[in-house]
């Protein structure tokens, strides 16, 4: 869909010139709020799938989303404060004609104000005891909490809450003195460094032994405290246009769900998702209180070659190559810091330290491009029966937007079922499990990989002709046996993929009731290619529904997903997490459907999903993931929570009494071997967390009831194929 952000991109800067859109407009009031809300006002009007009528109904909607986000457990703002903020509810609409931001600045400057008071009133409550032996009860269903109406009730609001918060920690290390008081032995002590840490270990678990219920309580309230301070050294970080994004965000998710603003830093963690690659150092970072912390060492990257970075270092200074003073990051924004160590390729930055020793050093980096590995295609074969398959992992679509030719989803594909098949598979499991989606070109090619030509999937926007999208390409890289592996949360690129090969009767597809339910098309557009003489900044950029996609039978996937051929239960059965679940989703309908040919081999696809139905139906493990997944919506469900603390105990050791039935889920082994190809074999021997991976990928595989139906449903197939072959070949 590469062409067509071009052609929309061209119309919306043919249409914006003669606005005249530049920042100069707002000359008198720098503030780039109200640019922000002018573009992004225009952008949907004209270039979304289905434009929004601004009026009085959707300037409700967005007054009680706005505040559903900024206090959601409602314990800012007062009731008089939402009194207050009524008066806007039916204006919104009107502001947002006129550019206007003033219901935003004051509800930004009153919720600053509460988070402030708050503070207060937090640490206060956790200075002193809880009573854990009082009878009362706490209510997680926030939506059905009034906004309190003074102070007192603000408190009383704030002390429920962190008693629910601390009668967890309190729980937690109850446990963790009874377990000692039946572990501990007195210990001799001992000179080498592994016995001393054994003892260090032992000594701990000796003193929370020793501890009070009083000492215990202590400690869990200073471990929720930490908790908040933590959480309010995050606020307090935020900026006016991180809460204005909020805002922004609060606007355009009217026009459905999947319609986003990205301030800047977003849209660069947006394009890094989908590329999978980007230039840096290869670690990512954390921030706890002031420090910036090294959470991961990303396999191959440039820190991992290096390797004098560590997890858990704290990076105090950053200098690049070309200056002479670092800058000191203690305190600094995470983004702002991230933004001083990444860099373009080749460019060397200088990192200050403090070690996990508490040393403190320099060290050079030099930066390069970083694959996040996770992101693309990994495969390997399997023996079952007597018979090698190939099993393909795909965890999204992923492209570099700005040159297509580079590494992509459909390329990598192609490469590991040639590499597949040059070790002999006779059939192949595409795992599109939790795949979210990604480029919609990358489905069509990788559709082609299966079909030798033909309509994959059709595309429609408002008031055009619908556009077939097929593949060209002659050449069939895979003929043989295919299933698709889906769940409730393979949405968007992975339905069109998954319709396509069930339309064409190309695979079978096992997996979950339905998936996901996004039968939509966004475009990402970069707010500051749309201003002329910009002086306020980077703009971000806007995600917007454009189009609509449709099967080549003409059903749509948007909320009805696509029906798998064979329906097994997983832990999301009961969950409510499909399109049919989120707030504005637009509606399924239908279109004509396109001419295309079934898939002529003889495969017998009815007979072998019946045999398929017949063993899942019969398959104790499935039946005891599908009464877990009930009991998960049971535990999710729930709304009240006692705060005595006997009556807290038991509901949790009835809860663990439950969850031992299920323990037999994770005990769940098949009989198979999974292999890696030898290319990365190869590879292995120079990066041992490649290695690490793999075989934890193997492992889970090993374990996995899904797979080890879809190998029996490759197997069922390739026996139909030779049958119904040679009965065909008799006929002739």
């Amino acid at each position: 869909m590469r062409g067509n952000y071009k052609f929309l991109l061209l119309a919306f800067l043919i249409a914006f010139a003669s606005c005249s859109f530049t920042s100069k407009k707002f000359d008198d009031n720098p503030d780039k709020d109200k640019l922000l809300i002018q573009l992004i006002t225009y952008v949907l009007d004209n270039g979304h799938f289905d434009p929004q009528d601004l009026n009085d109904s959707f300037s409700e909607n967005v007054f009680e989303d706005y505040l559903n986000q900024l206090d959601p457990f409602k314990r800012y703002f007062y009731e008089s404060d939402i009194k207050e903020f009524e008066a806007f509810k039916t204006q919104l609409d009107d502001q947002i004609k006129d550019y206007d931001v003033a219901f935003f600045n004051l509800t930004h400057e009153r919720l600053l104000k509460r988070i402030e008071e708050s503070k207060a009133i937090y640490a206060e409550i956790l200075e002193k005891p809880f009573d854990f032996t009082k009878d009362e009860s706490y209510t997680a269903d926030y939506e059905k909490l009034d906004y309190v109406k003074n102070k007192r009730e603000m408190k009383e609001r704030w002390r429920q809450q962190l008693k629910f918060s601390t009668i967890a920690n309190y729980d937690d290390l109850v446990g963790e003195r009874n377990f000692s008081v039946g572990s501990i032995q007195d210990t001799p002590e001992l000179d080498d460094l592994e016995n001393r840490s054994e003892v260090s270990d032992k000594k701990n678990k000796s003193e929370i032994r020793n501890k009070s219920d009083k000492e215990l309580e202590e400690e869990a309230r200073e471990a929720t405290k930490r908790s908040l301070d933590e959480l309010y050294d995050f606020i307090d970080d935020r900026q006016r246009k991180d809460w204005f994004a909020v805002y922004i965000n609060a606007i355009v998710e009217e026009f459905d769900p999947h319609t986003f603003y990205f301030a800047p830093e977003d849209k660069d963690r947006f394009d890094v998702a989908m590329s999978g690659n980007f230039e840096g150092i290869g670690a990512r970072l954390q921030k706890k209180m002031d420090a910036i912390m090294v959470n991961e060492i990303i396999s191959g990257g440039p820190a991992w070659r290096a390797n004098e970075l560590e997890v858990g270092d704290q990076i105090l200074k950053v200098r690049q190559s070309n200056e002479e003073k670092p800058v000191n990051i203690v305190g600094m924004r995470l983004d702002d810091a991230i933004k001083l160590i990444k860099g373009p390729k080749g460019t060397t930055v200088v990192l200050t330290l403090k070690k996990v020793d508490g040393t403190i050093e320099d060290i050079s980096i030099t930066r390069d491009i970083v694959e996040l590995e996770e992101t693309y295609a990994k495969s390997s074969t399997v023996i079952k029966d007597d018979k090698k398959f190939g099993v393909i992992n795909l965890p999204k679509f992923y492209v570099d937007f700005e040159n297509y030719n580079k590494r992509n989803a459909a390329s990598d594909i192609k490469q590991e079922i040639i590499r597949l098949k040059q070790e002999g598979i006779e059939g192949l499991v595409l795992d599109l499990r939790n795949n979210g989606g990604g480029s919609l070109q990358t489905v069509v090619d990788i559709a082609g990989l299966f079909i030798e030509e033909g309509p994959v999937v059709q595309v429609k926007e408002t008031g055009q002709p619908k556009e077939v999208l097929k593949d060209r390409d002659k050449s069939i890289v895979w003929d043989g046996p295919l299933v698709i592996l889906v769940n409730e949360l393979s949405a968007s690129a992975s339905e069109i993929l998954a319709a396509a090969m069930q339309d064409y009767k190309r695979a079978i597809v096992i997996g979950s009731k339905q998936t996901y339910g996004k039968g939509t098309v966004q475009n990402v557009l970069d707010l500051n290619r749309l201003v002329r003489n910009n002086s306020n900044g980077d703009l971000g950029a806007l995600k917007f529904t454009t189009q609509k996609f449709y099967r080549v039978n003409g059903g749509s996937t948007q909320l009805e997903g696509v029906k798998s051929d064979v329906v097994v239960p997983d832990r999301y059965s009961y969950i409510d997490i499909g399109e049919k679940d989120q707030e504005n989703p637009l509606p399924w309908d239908k279109i004509d459907a396109v001419d295309y040919d079934v898939w002529a081999n003889y495969f017998d696809y009815d007979t072998t999903i019946e045999k398929s139905k017949a063993r899942m139906a019969a398959n104790e493990q499935l039946k005891l993931i599908d009464a877990n997944a009930r009991w998960v919506k049971k535990i999710r469900d729930r709304e009240i929570y006692s705060l005595n603390y006997e009556d807290y105990k038991k509901d949790m050791e009835l809860n663990e009494e439950e969850a031992k039935r299920f323990e037999k889920l994770s005990e769940y082994k098949t009989n198979l071997t999974f292999s890696s190809l030898p290319y990365e074999v190869e590879l292995m021997d120079e990066d041992s967390i490649l290695k690490e991976k793999r075989d934890r990928w193997h492992q889970s595989l090993a374990k996995d009831v899904y797979i080890e139906e879809a190998l029996n449903v490759l197997h069922d197939l390739k026996m139909t194929y030779a049958i119904k072959n040679k009965v065909a070949e008799v006929k002739n």
